[in-house]
């Protein structure tokens, strides 16, 4: 391909409109997880090109049937989107769940919801600033949608690869082995060992915490957004940026969100796909969790800060420059 800009041991990033690139690489059946933040539908156009109104949905309702063809018949979509707001007005705008409905009941592209997750990031800024900081009269917007879609009611998921640590309670119940068993309240009855099997871990949840909304309360980060965690705390991406005085691209896909989804829905070599790549977060994570994987992207800037998160040295990841010379 004449717009690829690099490529690593695991993945290729190419420059141009996700739209044309999907189709010249020829990727039907063959992705296992479509994992992206599109440009949210702002309705003031910034510089990462966001489309508004009607000409935004559209546009992404048009692309469900695009990223459909591309999944293997047990593949996955799984879209990142945070809310907007009315133009000069303290409303919530419907356009972004309009347009997440509109996609998955595409009839031409037969995806179906398998779930929502909301991502819960504390360390957002405030949003919308004149409605929250300024006037004081609306909350500050703390988290996105994550819509979970496919073309299978069963596509491949094992939430035993997202485990979350034990509580402390719960590692005492194991200890003792003893549980207060019997009906409840709600009609459930619980057996004598119900709870008393050790499976390394309970099961997530489909809101996923960056940090604990109640700080008395212990954090427990699916193990695979934890090892991540520990990249971002140190975040050679970020530093370096700074140091080299790029501005980052303003939208960029937690590193833990990215990993939870590559480890919940793919196996090691299956291909992840993201269409609209920016500074390449799940590319850079699927890397790290050894997924193929191929990013896409419009704007070149962003193409070449993405670079910067594959010289990060505990990644040890050769990268091979394509067609377009820095």
């Amino acid at each position: 391909m004449s717009n690829k800009l690099y490529s690593t041991d695991y993945g290729k990033y190419y420059l141009g409109k996700c739209e044309e690139t999907i189709q010249e690489l020829k990727l039907k059946e063959k992705v296992q997880l479509i994992l992206t933040s599109p440009p949210f539908p702002l309705n003031n156009k910034k510089q990462y090109g966001n489309l508004n109104g009607e000409e935004y949905l559209t546009w992404f309702t048009g692309l469900a049937e695009l990223f459909s063809s591309v999944l293997a018949p047990n593949g996955s979509i799984v879209i990142e989107m945070g809310n907007a707001w009315e133009k000069n007005r303290p409303v919530q705008s419907l356009l972004h769940l309009n347009s997440l409905l509109s996609f998955v009941n595409n009839e031409k592209a037969g995806l179906r919801l398998c779930q929502e997750f909301i991502c819960y990031n504390p360390a957002r800024l405030p949003s919308p600033a004149q409605w929250v900081t300024i006037n004081r009269i609306r909350a500050i917007d703390s988290f996105t949608h994550i819509w979970w879609m496919s073309n299978s009611d069963y596509p491949k998921a094992d939430n035993r690869r997202v485990l979350r640590p034990y509580s402390k309670k719960m590692k005492k119940l194991l200890e003792s082995g003893k549980f207060n068993s019997g009906k409840r309240p709600s009609e459930h009855v619980i057996s004598e060992k119900g709870f008393l099997t050790d499976n390394h871990g309970s099961i997530s949840h489909n809101v996923l915490e960056l940090e604990q909304i109640d700080e008395d309360r212990e954090l427990r980060l699916p193990y695979s957004m934890f090892s991540i965690s520990n990249t971002k705390s140190n975040d050679f991406f970020t530093k370096t940026c700074k140091e080299k005085g790029i501005v980052p691209h303003p939208a960029r896909m937690p590193l833990e969100l990215a990993s939870f989804f590559i480890e919940f829905l793919t196996d090691e070599g299956d291909l992840v796909l993201d269409p609209f790549g920016g500074s390449n977060t799940t590319g850079f994570c699927a890397e790290k969790l050894k997924r193929q994987w191929i990013s896409i992207e419009a704007n070149m800037d962003y193409g070449k800060q993405s670079i910067i998160r594959f010289k990060e040295p505990s990644l040890n990841s050769s990268i091979k420059m394509g067609a377009f010379e820095l």
